[in-house]
């Protein structure tokens, strides 16, 4: 497995959903897990150690709330954990970005965006980190970017089109 996904909880669901899409498409191996870091914190240490034994090269936790899931696990391990907060709070995901991103000193967590672009970013940002190591994801990232602006220039000759 190149990566674990931990969930917090099977709401955040929708969100790990699109992380695993975009790992499917680029033919990532990876387990999904749901543990809390507050529920269930020994049940989270431990999937954590025992990813890193099993050769796990990048962690992403998806949380909402106080979303400390990001911070508990890296407290755990050295490898780079990618958070993904998700706006499931009254104050729809602040709360869990602020968890996620404001980290202590030594202890870093790579944060994305507030939701479902936060989860896609996530997912492509795991993929960069094991693309550095491996030719072949490398070339996927690189043909997906090319996708993506063939994508905008369409979308470009496409808006001009309908306004002349």
């Amino acid at each position: 497995m190149d990566i674990l996904i931990i969930m917090g909880s099977k709401s955040d669901i929708d969100y790990g959903r699109e992380v695993v899409k975009i790992l499917k498409e680029f033919g990532v191996d990876y387990k999904i897990e749901v543990s809390s870091a507050h529920r269930t914190p020994k049940r989270t240490i431990e999937l954590v150690r025992d990813a890193e034994e099993k050769g796990c090269k990048v962690i992403i936790s998806i949380a909402g709330a106080a979303a400390h899931l990001g911070g508990i696990i890296a407290a755990h391990t050295l490898l780079p954990v990618i958070a993904i907060p998700v706006d499931s709070s009254p104050l729809n995901g602040i709360d869990a970005l602020l968890s996620s991103v404001m980290m202590p000193p030594g202890v870093p967590v790579g944060c994305m965006a507030i939701g479902k672009m936060g989860a896609k970013n996530g997912a492509i940002f795991a993929i960069e980190i094991l693309s550095i190591y491996n030719e072949s994801l490398k070339e996927k990232l690189k043909n997906y970017r090319k996708e993506m602006a063939e994508g905008v220039l369409n979308s470009s000759k496409v808006v001009k089109e309908e306004l002349e």
